[in-house]
């Protein structure tokens, strides 16, 4: 599911944001509304996305959050083709207004 940039301010304070560590220099961004998670998209529908972390900050630095959050997923393991593992490898780091940008 997907929420409009423009969307974001109706739902302050957002429960959290959720910075995707998609590739080395590329990010993606979600949000926890109402416990439910929505991946952001622009006005002209592409996702909210950025080549550092801080460029996300700055970026939402007028919306209001709880938290905010890098998770990353390692696709190791299925890269040097090992089995899937039962359990998930998600990191989350916690990460937000430290006013760097």
């Amino acid at each position: 599911m997907a929420i409009l940039f423009s969307k974001l301010k109706h739902h302050q304070p957002l429960q959290k944001v959720i910075v995707h560590s998609i590739d080395l220099a590329l990010y993606q961004v979600s949000v926890v509304v109402n416990n439910v998670e929505y991946y952001v998209k622009e006005e002209n529908g592409e996702f909210l996305k950025a080549h550092n972390p801080l460029q996300i900050q700055k970026r939402l630095s007028d919306i209001s959050y709880v938290e905010m959050v890098i998770r990353h997923q390692s696709a190791y393991d299925e890269m040097i083709g090992h089995p899937v593992s039962a359990s998930d490898n998600t990191l989350e780091v916690p990460f937000g207004r430290n006013g760097l940008f």
